[in-house]
């Protein structure tokens, strides 16, 4: 009984070994404000969805949303590693979307995307990416927060996704 009570306890502390380097105190970055372009086209700020404003609320960061005329933009500025940052999936499905996963996009700059289709009425191209200003890139949540968490990536990071409505042909 008492060896895996130890045994047990040494497994949590493996497990937490991974926090032990992070030092929120390191986190601290001004922010610069919310860009005026997109991939070279103009960006009209939108308001937030009110569940958009709610998840705002104790978001480490800040979160906007825009148009460049043909498409939607999420921006997410991150300044700690945060478990509140989820896949753009996630929002998509709770609010009755189908999703179904496409290949990692790169795009033109060499930038990597997550990417899937989400239906419901209509038919979105969405696709997202983390980065942060060392170049470190990320297509998934849960590896930019380890990174995070572990030191490998320092604040601050932006978490984009952006969505276009697919013509059918």
């Amino acid at each position: 009984m008492r060896a895996s009570v130890v045994f047990m306890l040494l497994c949590a502390l493996a497990a937490s070994a991974p926090l032990w380097s992070y030092d929120p105190q390191d986190t601290h970055v001004e922010f610069a404000g919310w860009p005026t372009h997109w991939e070279g086209r103009s960006l009209t700020p939108l308001p937030l969805t009110l569940l958009e404003k709610r998840f705002a609320q104790d978001f480490p960061g800040g979160i906007a949303r825009f148009s460049d005329g043909e498409q939607e933009i999420i921006l997410r500025y991150i300044t700690t590693p945060t478990r509140k940052l989820h896949p753009a999936a996630d929002c998509f499905v709770a609010t009755g979307y189908a999703i179904s996963a496409q290949r990692i996009y790169v795009d033109g700059a060499g930038h990597r995307w997550s990417q899937f289709h989400a239906t419901h009425q209509t038919k979105l191209q969405v696709r997202e990416r983390i980065f942060d200003e060392s170049g470190n890139q990320y297509t998934d949540v849960s590896a930019w927060y380890w990174a995070a968490v572990r030191g490998n990536t320092a604040p601050p990071w932006w978490a984009v996704t952006v969505a276009e409505r697919v013509v059918s042909q």
